[in-house]
């Protein structure tokens, strides 16, 4: 036994180079990994551990490992003849990462094994079946948070893109690559969205996969109502008046509440923004403060407060006017005015020689936006002059008309200086006449009197 130990000794001597140390023992070199650097996942590639200098007549076992996880093998071979490892490998993902190969003398736990530089491989699974899950709700009010995750039923090393009713979302509002998000929504927030997820394989081949449309909707809160009413007769001395409460904005269903004071007066939900109340009334009688609520949230908003008061039109209609005037003082515009003693509703009617005049006509316009009154204005001319006089009647009953004093009116009559002014300015002028003749005489009886006592 002793000579065969010799003769191993011997042979290990005369082997020399770089696999054996300074006292005969065998030394490997370091193994080199050779491999692709990205591959598909379930497709079949090799890796190559090629160990230099391989030592003669020695089998060498290679194996495959992922880097910093010795207990599981992903392959092995064992070169009898000095060839390189080959490992043949269908890919999964959990090879991604970093691997070695370690090379060993077979049989011989001695020699101390040693392990090769660190390759990274990167495996591409081809995205799929790419959906959107809401992690919030997806039907709120404005204000609201929205956000909204792409996930994939496989896929990796994807890119993300989100598309707002097939718009592309900027990419600098997108919180993360697969989730979106909106800290404050509005109403414009409300659409359909869509992920499309990328990846790439070796730059060449490009798989994608778009999720179905996910509708999000932001409801808009109630702003506040706009309470109006009209009044209708009903019958004869029978009187109601239908309450309108409208919102400019306010995401149906809503419910609109009306209240005269503290007291409810009705409620109703419509899928509208509008809605009506009809109350009976008495006239010449106060019925109270009227409000319009809204609300299709926790939030309510309130109307102003209206008084609910029917005054029928009475009294004497006056009617007056003033007029503008050229550089030459010619009167060439009036502003007629008409309004009743009293009334809460009156409707009105211009009249030109006995002819009604309705919105406009080629000299004249007729503006009712005033609250209680009406304003005629007209080109003066010919065919403007006439005889003008104004009608009222209530806008709910014109069963009872008022009408103002008739007047001519063309362009002499207005540019004719009334016998009034012309006596005032008479009257004025002969006034400073006697006033100076006054003066006059004064001075001339204080001189002669002076000149009378100067002489004695």
């Amino acid at each position: 036994m002793f000579v065969s130990l010799l003769v191993v000794v011997l042979g290990l001597r005369c082997g020399g180079g770089s696999d054996s140390g300074a006292s005969g023992e065998l030394l490997l070199d370091r193994p080199k990994l050779y491999g692709p650097s990205e591959a598909l996942v379930t497709e079949v590639v090799s890796f190559f551990c090629k160990l230099p200098n391989h030592p003669q007549n020695e089998s060498i076992e290679f194996h495959l490992f992922k880097a910093g996880d010795r207990t599981k093998k992903l392959a092995e071979y064992t070169s009898l003849r000095g060839e390189d490892g080959v490992f043949p490998k269908m890919i999964k993902l959990s090879y991604e990462g970093y691997l070695a190969c370690v090379a060993s003398v077979q049989n011989n736990s001695a020699v101390t094994p040693t392990v090769s530089q660190m390759h990274y491989l990167k495996v591409i699974e081809p995205v799929k079946g790419a959906r959107i899950i809401p992690l919030g709700p997806v039907e709120l009010f404005e204000g609201g948070e929205v956000e909204l995750q792409c996930r994939l039923s496989a896929g990796n090393h994807a890119s993300f893109m989100w598309l707002r009713d097939g718009h592309i979302i900027n990419p600098s509002l997108i919180r993360a690559d697969d989730i979106f998000a909106i800290s404050r929504a509005t109403s414009e927030d409300s659409a359909s969205y869509t992920c499309v997820a990328t990846n790439t394989f070796n730059g060449t081949n490009v798989f994608n996969t778009s999720s179905p449309e996910l509708h999000v909707t932001v409801k808009a809160r109630v702003s506040n109502p706009d309470i109006s009413f009209t009044v209708f007769k009903e019958s004869y001395q029978s009187y109601f008046c239908v309450v309108s409460c409208q919102l400019t904005r306010g995401t149906p269903p809503i419910k609109f509440s009306l209240f005269n004071g503290t007291d409810l007066v009705s409620n109703v939900t419509v899928q509208e923004r509008r809605t009506t109340f009809k109350v009976p009334v008495v006239l010449d009688q106060h019925l109270g403060l009227f409000q319009c609520q809204a609300s299709n949230s926790n939030q309510t908003a309130n109307s102003r407060w209206i008084p609910l008061e029917i005054v029928p039109v009475g009294g004497p209609v006056t009617m007056h006017f003033e007029y503008d005037m050229e550089d030459n003082y010619e009167v060439i515009y009036l502003r007629l005015y008409c309004k009743p003693e009293r009334g809460s509703h009156p409707s009105f009617q211009w009249y030109h020689n006995k002819k009604p005049l309705h919105d406009r006509g080629s000299f004249y316009y007729v503006f009712n936006q005033l609250p209680g009154q009406s304003i005629l204005l007209v080109s003066v001319g010919e065919v403007s002059a006439g005889t003008y006089h104004c009608e009222v009647s209530d806008s709910f009953d014109n069963s009872t008309a008022i009408n103002s004093k008739r007047r001519y009116l063309d362009r002499k009559v207005l540019n004719r200086i009334p016998v009034l002014v012309s006596a005032v300015v008479f009257g004025c002028f002969s006034v400073i006449v006697l006033l100076v003749s006054a003066c006059c005489a004064a001075g001339v009886i204080f001189r002669r009197r002076g000149y009378v006592e100067a002489t004695l």
